[in-house]
């Protein structure tokens, strides 16, 4: 059985979900499979070729075209931040399911708007935080449900790149508006991942700063622009079980090229997990005893979850482009049965509003509650 797809936006997390989609019934054998039928971009011409490129039937550079198109059964949204709201409140009044990129929108009342609009259609909702869906951490996830390493009691996680980490690196759409700054697109993978780890996030104390005020122009290096959003930020926080955590984020941590780690403390153990080596992770449990204290490394193998789909061989691993295959699969499985796998546009609400608190945080200079 298949189901028409129209994506929305052909840039790089449009090329990936389109090698997804395409991939995932090959991979996982789903019994409903994706028909590439339409995509969207800002030109005609650009949306034909990428159509030609990426495997579509039909291409347009008008996203209410593609979402009201009876042929267009699913959504994946993968265009600009500032987009997702409009694009997300028409597929669900035409009843159909979406998948949106992260941020779930440009702002906490945008997450807010589109979480209700999900909820109230009783469509398919996920959100694109693909980073929790790697096979280590999903047997992190299953480590702690059975009580591996206790009660959390501590929480350290980062997102950490380089992208932005000298002066002389252009300005470009990274360097204005808050959803495209060091909050709006590096933080919502971590919290999301605390959310799962460990649960919801209750009160932050934070700090949000601009490194580089101005950057020179993009198509004019002898011109300066102003940097108008965030380069670094952190905060610690309690979560809603007592535990407490610390989370970085950074576009200006030199040697960083995705830095996703997380170190978890528990009553019996704990975790480590640093996605640069996303094969790995280490566990330390207490009961070890002294001849044999200290983290051991476990590669991921076909015991882990989803890993056996991609390699029958420990060790060899899966990369960044299987995570999104993961993601086309809960998408396509959640239509097929009507049961909405995580995260979904609730679990991008819950992000929004940390990142808020966060805001208000700094403002501030105090602790704020999340809700």
């Amino acid at each position: 059985m298949e189901i028409g797809i129209g994506l929305i936006g052909a840039g790089c997390m449009g090329k990936l979900h389109a090698v997804a989609l395409n991939a995932a019934a090959a991979v996982f054998n789903t019994k409903l499979r994706a028909r590439l039928e339409m995509i969207c971009t800002t030109t005609e011409d650009g949306a034909q070729e990428k159509a030609e490129q990426f495997g579509f039937a039909r291409s347009t550079s008008d996203w209410s075209l593609l979402v009201n198109d009876p042929r267009v059964e699913a959504i994946v949204i993968a265009s600009p931040q500032a987009t997702h709201r409009k694009i997300a409140l028409e597929a669900f009044k035409l009843r159909k399911p979406v998948l949106c990129e992260k941020p779930l929108g440009a702002s906490l009342s945008d997450a807010n708007e589109m979480a209700h609009a999900a909820e109230a259609s009783g469509q398919v909702n996920l959100v694109g935080f693909n980073y929790i869906r790697t096979p280590a951490t999903q047997l992190a996830h299953h480590l702690i449900k059975e009580g591996v390493i206790g009660d959390i009691t501590f929480f350290r996680g980062e997102h950490t790149e380089d992208f932005f980490a000298t002066p002389e690196t252009p300005a470009t759409w990274r360097s204005s508006g808050d959803a495209n700054g060091t909050m709006g697109d590096l933080a919502p993978h971590m919290i999301n991942c605390a959310h799962v780890l460990v649960g919801p996030i209750r009160k932050v104390s934070a700090q949000i700063e601009t490194v580089f005020k101005t950057r020179p122009s993009e198509c004019a290096p002898n011109i300066v622009e102003q940097v108008t959003n965030d380069d670094v930020a952190q905060f610690m926080c309690t979560f809603e079980n007592g535990a407490t955590g610390h989370l970085l984020f950074s576009r200006v941590a030199l040697g960083k090229k995705m830095g996703i780690i997380y170190e978890i403390t528990g009553t019996k153990g704990a975790l480590r997990f640093d996605q640069e080596d996303q094969n790995a992770l280490w566990l330390y449990k207490i009961e070890d005893g002294p001849e044999q204290s200290g983290f051991r490394k476990i590669l991921t193998n076909p015991t882990h979850p989803d890993y056996a789909a991609f390699c029958h061989g420990p060790g060899h691993g899966t990369g960044y482009q299987d995570q999104l295959i993961i993601e086309a699969r809960d998408f396509l499985e959640a239509i097929a049965t009507g049961a909405t796998n995580w995260p979904t546009f609730k679990d991008g609400l819950e992000v929004a509003k940390v990142v808020d608190a966060a805001r208000r945080s700094h403002k501030s200079g105090s602790w704020v509650e999340v809700n």
